[in-house]
């Protein structure tokens, strides 16, 4: 008699539904995401490996997002994340600064660059007519 008892109070307990969520797993996906994207962030906005040189200064302030220009130690140019050609990145600096001549340009060189390396860029950004750019370099 007390088995059959046990067995019915089962069978209603196994029949109601619970009357609340474990958000447990949905907490642990959402800090899984969260920390993903923290790691990540980063590595898409400056994704071109160089060295860049040390020097003192403050950040300039910037409203819209400028054009990343990346210069590698073999002389390779990145605009963003894209290699491209010189010919090729004054055409579509060129193109940028002609939808939005407040265009700003951040230039990234490696410190094992040469001075000219670099004034060679700035010069084909001029030629492109884009007159605001910046050199960045690692905070001291």
């Amino acid at each position: 008699m007390l088995h059959r008892r046990l067995n019915r109070s089962r069978a209603r307990a196994r029949g109601k539904p619970k009357g609340e969520i474990d958000m447990t797993p949905i907490l642990d996906m959402t800090f899984l995401l969260l920390i993903a994207f923290i790691i990540t962030f980063p590595a898409l906005q400056n994704g071109i490996a160089v060295r860049l040189p040390t020097a003192g200064g403050d950040p300039l302030p910037t409203q819209k997002e400028p054009l990343a220009v990346t210069i590698r130690a073999d002389g390779t140019l990145f605009l963003g994340n894209e290699p491209v050609s010189r010919e090729t990145l004054a055409e579509r600096v060129r193109a940028a600064v002609a939808a939005d001549p407040g265009l700003a340009a951040h230039i990234r060189g490696d410190e094992g660059l040469s001075y000219g390396q670099i004034m060679e860029v700035v010069r084909l950004l001029r030629h492109a007519n884009l007159t605001k750019f910046s050199l960045v370099t690692e905070s001291e």
